[in-house]
């Protein structure tokens, strides 16, 4: 299978370095509590061009995002909506969760993840055999 290359960027690779290092209480959660004991690879505070995802799981070409309240209203809505129409344009799927969404409804965002990545796993594996 080909891995997506996109340019590196010293700036990102440090960012992204720095972030797994202050992961919010619920990007651990999520990563500690599901993530980490799927099988497949999951990584983390993943630089993917100019961006850094919070997980990314190459086999399903999957971007999975855990978004504060920041990220709802003007400039942090606009941003986000950039940076999903650029990785979606490499052929990527973005899934997005609130803070709240991970606390309170965690079994349904990790079935929701299982999902997309079952779906997108078969898409994957279509085009490629």
């Amino acid at each position: 299978s080909k891995t997506m290359r996109l340019p590196r960027d010293k700036d990102v690779l440090e960012n992204a370095r720095a972030l797994r290092k202050s992961m919010t209480r619920e990007e651990r959660h999520l990563w500690y509590d599901f993530l980490r004991q799927l099988p497949v690879t999951v990584r983390r505070q993943k630089p993917l061009g100019r961006y850094v995802v919070d997980f990314y799981i190459a086999s399903a070409r999957l971007v999975i995002e855990v978004d504060g309240g920041q990220h709802y209203h003007g400039e942090g809505r606009a941003q986000d909506l950039a940076r999903d129409a650029y990785l979606q344009g490499r052929g990527l799927h973005v899934l997005r969760y609130s803070n709240r969404e991970v606390s309170q409804n965690f079994q349904a965002v990790c079935q929701d993840i299982v999902h997309h990545m079952d779906r997108f796993s078969e898409e994957t594996s279509k085009k490629n055999g």
